[in-house]
């Protein structure tokens, strides 16, 4: 048997908030520090190559400073990353990317 490997977690279900729970011991899913966590646990797919490049562009730009979104928009213009339709960035259209890749 072939043994795959995936980056994702493809059983992710969509978030809802924790709903509290007042019978003592009920509510926890896990023991903190007894359960291990890996990296793509919350993924639903694997990132994209333009998710990937957009990470490096943004840490680029944090890297130099930026800490409000209209130097974000500066700074991502400044290095060259475009929009995903290549245009320059609005504070506006990275907003709506942000909420976009939230999803």
């Amino acid at each position: 048997m072939q043994e795959v490997t995936v980056n994702f977690n493809p059983y992710l279900k969509p978030w809802l908030a924790p709903q509290p729970n007042n019978v003592a011991g009920k509510g926890a899913i896990e023991q903190p520090g007894k359960t291990e966590n890996f990296i793509w646990q919350t993924r639903k797919a694997e990132p994209t190559q333009y998710e990937n490049d957009f990470g490096d562009a943004l840490e680029q730009v944090f890297e130099a400073g930026a800490t409000e979104l209209n130097d974000v928009v500066a700074g991502l213009n400044q290095v060259g990353f475009r929009s995903p339709e290549g245009a320059p960035w609005t504070a506006e259209r990275l907003a709506a990317e942000f909420r976009a890749l939230a999803e």
